[in-house]
């Protein structure tokens, strides 16, 4: 098939799992366009998927740039072209907008087939942004105008009924990582490194776009009770609005020389593979990406049970989940986890199993191209009965 896909470049889970369905995809004998206002930040292989800038020109009479209006050309341009089957927009605001908009404008101009536009959502699309008053019926509106809907966890599927007025089906399919890549891969001279062995005994890592629901304040309050009790060490991987913020928590406990923040990084899989326990105590996580990442590497998670979390996490098998104001109860799970190698051990071995045999790329991307068939093939989730939702 001939696919665009359409996502944010910056860090984030919708932009990394769009960039890893695109290349997933191309691998697998289609042509991917990939489309975003700049090159996707886990796009590594150019040579199989082709990228289209969108370019959004600044104009003294608006406020602010017209992305929308410019998303929507590009993808129009594309189609065009490329004769794209499918138009898959990853992130409802404002992506499943311009998607529609794109699809109007081709249905009144000669040209070629009009893709079928799908729409994924991620979570904060929905949970954050999406049901704002200010957005809401819109997005809603835009969702219902897709040929096909899906949502990466039962949670998200469920809080977008009860939060947007959407009646289109909902698809089920998650999250996946390439578990050829994301494996243990321990080396001791990054251990060393990253946690010198004659300063701490433990290292503590959390990894997000530090955003508030990313709670960087709370992962900062975990180590804190935890280092009351153990020689351990806090690494920050990503960059965001509330890095600031975990630079003066960790000033305030006075642990700045226990605390790394180690920016984005192009690669985490050694730094996950070298960890003790992960720390991802967030308001809310529509699935958890950077958990399974974490879970795929072989360190255990301890996180907050919201959203989907739950369904990414068996608590007390392969890892810990704890109500998010329960923060002494997180402690206690990460100083297990530190004192109890052997459950430590357990935890690791069963939760990278339990990705294996659920979030694998080889076991969800047949998912979406069944769905893209369905859709290409005349089958509708819009027609097939709003009034499922």
């Amino acid at each position: 098939m001939r696919i665009g896909i359409v996502c944010y470049a910056s860090v984030g889970g919708s932009g990394i799992v769009a960039t890893e369905l695109a290349t997933s995809l191309a691998h697998r004998g289609h042509r991917v366009h990939l489309i975003s206002s700049d090159l996707p930040f886990r796009l590594r292989d150019t040579n199989h998927v082709t990228f289209h800038r969108v370019d959004t020109p600044a104009y003294p009479l608006f406020r602010e740039p017209q992305y929308v209006l410019s998303l929507s050309t590009r993808i129009v341009q594309v189609v065009r072209e490329h004769r794209l089957d499918v138009v898959h927009a990853h992130y409802a605001v404002p992506h499943a907008a311009a998607a529609y908009l794109a699809r109007q404008i081709l249905a009144a101009s000669d040209g070629p087939p009009i893709p079928k536009i799908i729409t994924t959502l991620h979570g904060t699309d929905i949970t954050l942004v999406g049901s704002d008053p200010s957005y809401a019926e819109t997005v809603a509106f835009c969702i219902d105008q897709s040929d096909g809907v899906t949502a990466v966890s039962q949670s998200l599927k469920d809080d977008t009924y009860r939060q947007l007025p959407v009646r289109s089906p909902i698809e089920v399919i998650p999250n996946f990582l390439d578990c050829e890549r994301y494996q243990p891969r321990p080396d001791p001279e990054v251990r060393a490194r990253l946690c010198p062995p004659d300063r701490y005994d433990g290292l503590l890592v959390h990894m997000s776009n530090l955003r508030p629901v990313k709670r960087v304040d709370a992962v900062v309050q975990i180590f804190h009770l935890v280092r009351a009790q153990a020689r351990v060490k806090l690494l920050l991987v990503g960059d965001g609005p509330d890095r600031s913020l975990a630079v003066q928590r960790a000033s305030e406990f006075g642990l700045s020389e226990h605390v790394d923040i180690l920016g984005e990084q192009d690669d985490i899989r050694q730094i996950l593979s070298v960890g003790d326990v992960f720390l991802l105590p967030s308001a809310q996580e529509s699935f958890g990406l950077a958990a399974m990442e974490a879970m795929a590497c072989g360190l255990p998670v301890v996180a907050s049970r919201v959203g989907g979390v739950p369904e990414v996490i068996t608590h007390g098998e392969t890892g810990f989940l704890h109500h998010p104001d329960d923060l002494a109860g997180m402690a206690n799970s990460a100083l297990a986890l530190l004192r109890d190698r052997a459950l430590h051990d357990r935890i690791a071995h069963a939760a990278r199993i339990d990705v294996v045999q659920r979030f694998c790329e080889q076991r969800i991307v047949p998912q979406y191209e069944a769905f893209y068939s369905r859709l290409v093939a005349g089958s509708s989730t819009a027609d097939a009965g709003l009034a499922d939702g």
